[in-house]
């Protein structure tokens, strides 16, 4: 198995969900995301294994979020596009394999789609 995890270092639940994958020993690719940009196609193919639609993917509690784009309401394409632009307002970490993915917090998140995915 080895998995994908786009992570942001100094998101205390991106590090703890690091942690676990590499306390369980399971091979993963790293994606800094904040470095390692996000493109339209990326993250339009994560939101397909996540099986969610952009907005909940946002991190609504945000200051960019909050003083730019709460209370208004945009097409799915025009958030993926805020997405890319603000990648801080993404929810992290994401966590996947194969053609599935989970956000993985909390941490029970991860756990239970770790065993999920040793289950298939």
């Amino acid at each position: 198995m080895n998995i994908t995890i786009y992570h942001n270092p100094r998101c205390r639940k991106s590090r703890e969900a690091l942690n676990y994958i590499i306390e369980k020993k399971i091979n993963y690719n790293l994606i800094k995301y904040l470095e390692e940009k996000f493109n339209r196609k990326t993250l339009s193919e994560v939101l397909m294994k996540l099986k969610i639609k952009p907005e909940e993917l946002v991190r609504k509690n945000e200051k960019i979020w909050i003083n730019k784009y709460k209370g208004k309401s945009f097409s799915d394409e025009k958030l993926i596009e805020i997405l890319i632009e603000n990648e801080k307002l993404i929810e992290r970490p994401i966590i996947i394999y194969k053609n599935d993915g989970v956000i993985g917090r909390p941490i029970q998140n991860l756990v239970d789609f770790l065993k999920k995915i040793n289950k298939s």
